[in-house]
């Protein structure tokens, strides 16, 4: 099965390298997508141009894809459910929940100069970053790209029913899947609350499990795409 690896803010298609490689050895076809405005020095990039990046995939594939969104990326997963719900297989969710119709997408740190800097670790202390040593820290800050305001502050468009028949695979690092499932029952992620399948993984990891458990997230995605 084609597997479109989406990353969340600031993330371009290399930080799914070693998810990619494990993942091909577990018998499935990885698809990292650098996003527009994400790597690819498009600053003017809106939300629906990333929309449009994602289906562009979803379509490109030969038969029905797995659909893998990480953190603010996980709305995107969403939105592709919802334009091609008979095109994408399985939305699986890594470290976030997709945000509802009418919301912002990612409006979450300051702007400047018309682009959303990474803001550095420290609205990241804890449980999100406990697993990253220096050197990960300083990679991926490195690696980091701006990501344009017209991303960020896109309005979230839902309008297709038919996505809540797709299943979903929500992975869980820096939360357990018993708190998600107590936000799910709390009315805190509505999208997931109307879902009709979503099944839980437990990942031991901080927020990027793709940097620090490349090998055990491969296994998960694979194991929920080989799922009858």
């Amino acid at each position: 099965m084609d597997m479109l690896l989406i990353g969340g803010l600031w993330l371009n298609a290399s930080v799914w390298e070693r998810v990619a490689s494990a993942v091909e050895a577990l018998g499935h076809r990885p698809v990292p997508l650098t996003l527009p405005g994400q790597g690819d020095g498009a600053v003017s990039a809106t939300l629906d141009d990333q929309v449009a990046a994602v289906l562009a995939a979803v379509d490109a594939a030969p038969g029905k894809s797995m659909v893998v969104g990480h953190s603010a990326a996980c709305t995107l997963a969403w939105l592709a459910a919802d334009r091609r719900p008979e095109r994408v297989a399985t939305v699986a969710l890594i470290g976030g929940f997709p945000s509802t119709d009418g919301q912002p997408y990612a409006d979450l740190f300051e702007v400047r100069d018309g682009v959303m800097p990474f803001p550095g670790w420290s609205p990241f202390e804890g449980p999100d970053a406990a697993d990253l040593d220096q050197e990960g820290r300083r990679e991926l800050a490195d690696a980091a790209v701006p990501v344009p305001v017209g991303v960020a502050r896109g309005v979230v468009r839902l309008t297709d029913a038919r996505r809540f028949d797709v299943p979903v695979v929500l992975v869980c690092p820096e939360f357990t899947p018993e708190q998600a499932q107590e936000w799910i029952n709390a009315g805190d992620v509505p999208e997931l609350a109307r879902a009709k399948h979503v099944d839980f993984a437990d990942i031991d990891s901080g927020h990027w499990p793709m940097v620090t458990r490349p090998v055990e997230l491969a296994r998960i995605l694979a194991g929920a795409a080989d799922a009858p």
